[in-house]
């Protein structure tokens, strides 16, 4: 069975407008990724961010969980903010997860974006049963990945279609149904 971790990417993304920029991590963000990331058996959850004060948020809410009064409060918690890592870049997680595993991920970037030559989840879930390289699930925030990431991902996942044309879920949910599907098969 190949070892999925997934990515959070902050930087670099698009805001509504088209420019690239770097969001902001949410303490929500960062507490149901991980909660989602134990639930699914994840091996690892990349927090990616390039700006140091919202890297040290990132450890302070690690560090309450792991060993401050949340350790004590919730221990579910604290188990699932155990796989939460910090990488500055999205080059850093995947230099992690070759030194932890020994090989190179396949990057799997997401969107909302409907396009040509798109993974299905049913070819994904497969490749994950088999053994196989590392998968790293790279999910954007703002208003998405960019090109460049697109681009150099070794594949970019289906998206999550609802009923209608509108199709801007949080990460937090799109993250979830993609996680069911890819471990649950449903």
């Amino acid at each position: 069975m190949a070892d999925l971790y997934l990515a959070l990417l902050h930087y670099p993304v698009y805001d509504k407008t088209g420019a690239v920029v770097t969001t902001a991590v949410t303490n929500l963000d960062v507490h149901d990724l991980a909660r989602l990331s134990r639930t699914f058996d994840v091996r690892g959850f990349y927090v990616c961010t390039p700006v140091e004060t919202l890297q040290r948020l990132v450890a302070r809410i690690i560090r309450h969980w792991e060993v401050g009064p949340g350790a004590t409060y919730n221990a579910t918690r604290r188990e699932a903010l155990a796989l939460v890592r910090q990488a500055p870049e999205l080059d850093d997680a995947i230099a992690d997860i070759e030194r932890e595993t020994g090989h190179l991920p396949r990057l799997v970037a997401t969107t909302a974006r409907a396009g040509e030559h798109r993974l299905g989840h049913q070819a994904l879930r497969a490749r994950l049963a088999a053994d196989g390289p590392p998968e790293l699930l790279i999910l954007g925030t703002g208003w998405g990945l960019t090109a460049d990431v697109l681009a150099r991902a070794d594949d970019v996942l289906e998206p999550i279609q609802g009923i209608g044309p509108y199709n801007h879920l949080s990460v937090r949910a799109a993250a979830a149904i993609m996680l069911d599907r890819l471990r649950a098969g449903r």
